[in-house]
């Protein structure tokens, strides 16, 4: 198997970038609502709604951050594109589907 670093690399930062992008705005928005909280308790009840539903939203993209930021220490390591159980080569289209993907399919399923 032949993965293309440079490809996979490359791939890996514009997600990286979504990521902290997506992040910045949500955070922003959560530290910056654009709406005030009326006084009606229904209005404010779905605007805590909303909060929760962008700070679960905050964590799902850490947590890819962190996906891609530990699959670009593989890069540099060396050990990109191997399976952290087996040792052997994580196949090609799954490195594609998932760029950050660190187990083979045998070992993921």
């Amino acid at each position: 198997m032949s993965i293309d670093i440079e490809r996979a690399k490359s791939e890996l930062l514009k997600l990286q970038e979504e990521y902290q992008t997506r992040i910045a705005k949500i955070e922003d928005h959560i530290q910056n609502p654009q709406d005030d909280l009326n006084e009606h308790w229904e209005d404010q009840a779905i605007s805590y709604r909303q909060n929760d539903m962008r700070k679960n939203l905050s964590a799902e993209a850490q947590q890819g951050l962190i996906y891609v930021d530990n699959a670009l220490s593989r890069i540099e390591n060396g050990t990109y594109g191997e399976c952290e159980v087996c040792g052997k080569d994580i196949e090609e289209k799954r490195l594609e589907a998932l760029p950050y993907a660190t187990l083979c399919m045998d070992h993921a399923e």
